[in-house]
């Protein structure tokens, strides 16, 4: 079951690699490899405490909020929030490839996902 989660995750993620280079905005390269990790920067959260730290993460890790952005966008026809809301969805399906799930609030290595590092 865990290969068949993470061939998901690393599918919607080859998918939205190709929407967001459609949608590129017109940005280099370069800009998007430092775009496509900035929503780890929610883990600031986790300097004040876990509780601070799993909301934030989860907030920005929501595909439900990244979709909403998506279909705002598409709606408003703002090509700028539907990259946006592609990047996070895109950002999130590689961190669950990568066995990174969504926060509990009693420790960061404590995932949707299981533990990371234990097997």
């Amino acid at each position: 079951m865990d290969f068949t989660i993470k061939s998901e995750e690393a599918a919607l993620t080859a998918v939205g690699i190709y929407f967001l280079y459609i949608h590129n905005l017109g940005l280099p390269a370069w800009a998007w490899a430092f775009l496509f990790f900035s929503p780890d920067l929610s883990m600031l959260g986790y300097l004040f405490n876990a509780r601070v730290g799993a909301f934030t993460y989860n907030l920005v890790h929501h595909r439900g909020l990244a979709l909403a952005l998506v279909a705002i966008g598409f709606l408003m026809q703002l090509d700028t929030v539907i990259t946006l809301g592609l990047l996070l969805v895109t950002h999130s399906s590689f961190d669950r490839m990568l066995g990174y799930g969504l926060k509990y609030s009693d420790d960061f290595k404590h995932t949707s996902s299981g533990w990371i590092g234990k097997n």
